[in-house]
Parts: C-alpha cells; sequence; structure tokens
C-alpha cells in the first residue's frame, strides 16, 4: 500500500469500532500467501445483463460498478492469483432441474429474489472476462452462502486454506452471507470492497461497513495484492 493512504479497512470503519477500537490488529493482520484462495461470487452473465436492463430503466450504479470497478478488479486479482499458482475458487448461482424445483424457497419467490439459473445456460455461465479455468474450483448454489449450500467450506479445510479474498456480487446479499459464513466456519476473510458491487451506493457502503472488523478485513484489491506479492 502507497505510504500515506488510509487502508480501506479504515475508510469503512464498523461504526461499533468507533466505541470499541481495536488498536492495531487489523493493521498488522495479513492474507499468507500459501494458506490464501481467492472466491469470486455470482459474476455471472445473468447479472451483467441485469446491469444493462437497470440502466436503460435509469438506474446505471450496477452497470458502472461492474465494467469499470468490480470486473476489472476482479481480474486483476484473478490474474494474480493464477499467475502466484495460488488457490482459485468460484461460487455461482445454478439450478440442475428446468423447473427449479431444486432452488431453495428464497431464491424461487416472486420479484428481486427470483432466480432461474441452470447449470450449462448461457445465462449461469461466469462471465468471459473472469471465466473459470480447468482445475479451478467451481461451487454451484441455489443459496445466498456458498457454504451453506455447497460442500465449500470442507473443500477449503481439506485445501488447508484460512484465508479468503473475497469478490463479486450482490455485497448485502450473497456476498455477505457466504462471508458471514466463512467466518463462523473459522476463517479470516478479506473482502476486496472495490471488487465488489450492491444495488446502490448508500447499500454498498453500509453492508461494507456493517461486515468490516467483525466478519472480515475490507481491504481494496491494490492492498491485498500487494500484501500477498511481499511474501
Amino acid at each position: 500500500m502507497e505510504e500515506g493512504k488510509t487502508p480501506y479497512f479504515r475508510e469503512f470503519l464498523n461504526p461499533y469500532y468507533e466505541a470499541y477500537p481495536e488498536g492495531d490488529y487489523w493493521e498488522k493482520f495479513k492474507p499468507l500467501k500459501d494458506k490464501t484462495a481467492l472466491l469470486i461470487i455470482d459474476v455471472q452473465k445473468h447479472y451483467q445483463d441485469m446491469s444493462i436492463e437497470l440502466k436503460n430503466a435509469g438506474n446505471s450504479y450496477l452497470y458502472d460498478r461492474l465494467n469499470d470497478v468490480v470486473i476489472p478488479n476482479a481480474k486483476r486479482l484473478l490474474t494474480f492469483f493464477r499467475d502466484q499458482q495460488m488457490v482459485v475458487t468460484f461460487a455461482a448461482i445454478g439450478n440442475q432441474r428446468a423447473d427449479g424445483r431444486d432452488r431453495s424457497p428464497t431464491q424461487a419467490r416472486p420479484g428481486w429474489n427470483y432466480t432461474l439459473l441452470r447449470i450449462g445456460t448461457r445465462e449461469q455461465e461466469v462471465v468471459d472476462e473472469l471465466k473459470p479455468r480447468e482445475g479451478e474450483v467451481v461451487v454451484y448454489k441455489t443459496t445466498d452462502s456458498a457454504v451453506n449450500g455447497t460442500q465449500y467450506g470442507h473443500i477449503l479445510r481439506w485445501m488447508g486454506i484460512e484465508h479468503v479474498v473475497v469478490a463479486g456480487v450482490f455485497t448485502d446479499q450473497c456476498v455477505a452471507s457466504t462471508v458471514r459464513d466463512l467466518s463462523d466456519w473459522g476463517y479470516t476473510i478479506f473482502l476486496a470492497e472495490d471488487a465488489t458491487s450492491a444495488l446502490n451506493a448508500d447499500i454498498q457502503v453500509w453492508e461494507t461497513k456493517i461486515m468490516n472488523q467483525i466478519y472480515c478485513k475490507v481491504v481494496s484489491t491494490e492492498e491485498v495484492i500487494q500484501d500477498l506479492a511481499a511474501q
């Protein structure tokens, strides 16, 4: 991180930690290269398409954030982890039945929650810029949490992973659910804030603050790459 620049976890200070500061705990806590995996959550073509629909309806936040911030930074993380031969993982919404009966009730509800993304369809695929490679772990879920709905937590444990760098969408939904579950499983999470997105800026800021210093350490893409590259 550049000298004199405020760390992201202090820019997104959790309100509880204004009253009960943690000292320099999070300042010193860094991911360990041989114990860290990257997790990219739900950056799928369905949400690319949705961002265009929202933009055409007058809300361009998700479209701009995905194209200008999330995908470029997630790609930076992906490239770094691949170059360093570190563990790369993906979680993606995907059901097996064409009628969607295998979905969780949450993802079957009408309105925003309704998600029918059959595994193998175009809409269900991870975006082309971040397409998984052979040998990279991909878990499919019909739940918000990648831990609750899959073997993901076990897979990390079997591989000896202790730290997870998280990117993806949506910050307040599948990302937040996964971060909380991973934290409860005993993993330390580094949330790459500039590789995540909510539906609007207010939700993005507040959900990031809520998770920070309790369930994860909020970092920038640059911070986490520098911390890992220094080892």
